[in-house]
């Protein structure tokens, strides 16, 4: 399970190379959580999944239609897991992009009413590392609402 790239470099490119620099930081603490909860509660709930499925098919009583239902239901817990850190991957992405647009928007006006370009070159890297400590701040909070979704997945 790989987590997305947040898109700043697109909405932050006059902010050149540091944009670049922001988004290596922003992907490293993600994929450090993504690791830390594949590891921790999603590779277990794969063994499950693997188990439960070999055991549908280890059943030679049944027809091939009960087999599929039951491998069916043994998916089913992962791929929710799978869907609650995508969903909230997402939702994270989604709100720093917005928060790198509005850095890009007020730069841009700064720009269209004559303000020198290196001015609004400093704003815009300002602008785009408070959004970047802000949202690196929520990870913690965004790890702890995943373990507790995918605990009540487990139960």
């Amino acid at each position: 399970m790989r987590a997305p790239v947040p898109v700043l470099s697109t909405h932050a490119a006059a902010a050149g190379g540091m944009a670049e620099a922001q988004q290596s930081r922003v992907q490293e603490a993600v994929d450090g959580m993504v690791q830390r909860l594949e590891r921790e509660s999603i590779r277990k709930m794969q063994g499950n999944m693997f188990r439960c499925s070999a055991s549908c098919c280890d059943n030679d009583k049944v027809g091939m239609q009960q087999v599929h239902q039951c491998i069916e239901r043994c998916h089913t817990p992962f791929a929710r897991a799978q869907s609650i850190v995508t969903s909230e991957l997402e939702r994270f992405q989604d709100r720093l992009t917005r928060c790198t647009m509005h850095c890009s928007d007020k730069a841009k006006d700064m720009l269209d009413s004559g303000s020198k370009e290196q001015q609004v070159k400093q704003q815009l890297e300002a602008c785009v590392m408070k959004c970047v400590d802000d949202h690196m701040q929520l990870i913690p909070s965004m790890t702890k609402k995943m373990k507790e979704s995918l605990a009540a997945l487990e139960q």
